[in-house]
């Protein structure tokens, strides 16, 4: 998992780095298809449950499980959430990152950056002894703090053999606790958070998920293993920043 983790990575790296405004979301797609398959890996999300392609595309208002055609072109001031996962020896990662394109408004900066953070203000609590509510707790009041919402219809999940496993990670705190976390356990936290309200949308064709209100949202995801001590993220590759 801690190679799929690597590879992923790269592969978000080396995609951050190509798009541009002019390019479409079905580019980005290839590229990214392209690039796990340079590494001997196959793509989590190619024909899971249906879904056609390799990496989630999902811009501005979509938070996520947008999916890539030709017609959808990056435009200068865009925000571009990627979702992706990677299997590697048939173990599975899975990670997001949103990509500022150009002259981006400082509220689309602000909701990437504190989306980022609240990832890592859930992490502080990914060791033993914590429960899962105390993960998507962290990230809520740290969300609702700057003014932002998080989504409530969407949550992390497990993750190892399969790209999706128990327990679900919400990223709000709900009513009951959540399963004990112990070391060994691998999980996927992704905090989707809105400009607006928290409220989202399906779309007609049943995958790309809207803001009901049409505000920007911005998505980050990491692959975590939980220790006896600090967490570690499996998604991420020495001198590449995450």
């Amino acid at each position: 998992m801690q190679e799929a983790g690597r590879i992923l990575a790269v592969t978000h790296h080396r995609l951050a780095q190509a798009i541009r405004p002019g390019m479409s979301t079905k580019e980005i797609d290839s590229l990214g298809e392209r690039i796990i398959r340079e590494y001997g890996c196959t793509p989590s999300f190619l024909n899971y449950n249906g879904y056609p392609a390799s990496i989630c595309v999902s811009v501005n208002n979509e938070v996520v499980h947008g999916i890539p055609d030709e017609k959808h072109i990056i435009r200068d001031g865009d925000i571009v959430s990627l979702d992706a996962g990677v299997i590697y020896k048939g173990y599975h990662s899975d990670a997001a990152r949103t990509i500022l394109v150009g002259n981006v408004s400082e509220e689309a900066k602000r909701l990437v950056e504190v989306t980022k953070q609240s990832f890592f203000e859930g992490l502080k609590y990914a060791r033993p002894g914590y429960h899962i509510a105390d993960i998507g707790r962290a990230i809520q009041i740290y969300v609702e703090k700057n003014g932002f919402s998080v989504v409530r219809d969407l949550v992390g999940h497990g993750i190892g053999k399969r790209l999706h496993e128990k327990p679900n990670i919400p990223n709000f705190a709900g009513r009951r606790r959540g399963a004990r976390l112990r070391p060994g356990m691998t999980l996927a936290v992704e905090p989707m958070v809105n400009a607006g309200e928290y409220d989202v949308e399906w779309l007609e064709d049943d995958w790309t998920v809207v803001t009901y209100d049409g505000s920007l949202s911005a998505h980050y995801e990491n692959t975590i293993l939980i220790t006896d001590g600090e967490p570690v993220i499996l998604s991420q590759a020495e001198g590449i920043e995450i």
